[in-house]
C-alpha cells in the first residue's frame, strides 16, 4: 500500500536523488515522489502544490541557487496553515558542527540525518 504523504526531495546531487528516491519507493512504496534540484525549485513547487495532503520534505543543506538554510528561512515566512501539514527532514553529508547544530535548532526540522540514507532509518521513522 502506498505511503499516504506526498514526498519531495530537495537535493542537487543526481546520485543522491536517485538513491533517496529508490529507498523511498522500496521502503515505503512512495508514489508520487517529486524532486527539486535546489531550494528555489523546492519552494516554487511547494507554492504551486499547496493542498491539504501531508507533505514530507527531504532537504539537503549545500545546494546552488538556494541552499537548505535559505529554504528554511523562506519556509518560515509561509502561512501557518501551509506549514502545518509539512514535515522537514534534513539529509546531508556535512560534518560541520555549526551547520548540524543550526539544523537541529530549527523548529521546522523534525530530524537531521547523515548521508548515505539508510532504509532501516526510513522504516523506523515512517512505519
Amino acid at each position: 500500500m502506498p505511503f499516504r504523504s506526498q514526498f519531495i526531495i530537495i537535493e542537487d546531487n543526481l546520485i543522491d536523488q536517485f538513491v533517496t528516491k529508490k529507498l523511498l519507493k522500496k521502503g515505503l512504496d512512495v508514489n508520487p515522489l517529486y524532486i527539486a534540484n535546489n531550494g528555489k525549485e523546492g519552494l516554487e513547487w511547494l507554492l504551486k502544490h499547496q493542498n491539504n495532503q501531508p507533505l514530507i520534505i527531504i532537504l539537503d543543506i549545500q545546494m546552488p541557487i538556494m541552499n537548505g538554510f535559505q529554504f528554511l528561512d523562506e519556509f518560515e515566512r509561509l502561512a501557518e496553515d501551509v506549514k502545518d501539514k509539512i514535515e522537514i527532514f534534513v539529509l546531508s553529508s556535512t560534518l560541520d558542527t555549526d551547520e548540524i547544530n543550526k539544523v537541529k535548532e530549527n523548529k521546522y526540522v523534525s530530524a537531521f540525518w547523515n548521508k548515505p540514507f539508510r532504509l532501516e532509518l526510513l522504516q523506523k521513522t515512517f512505519v
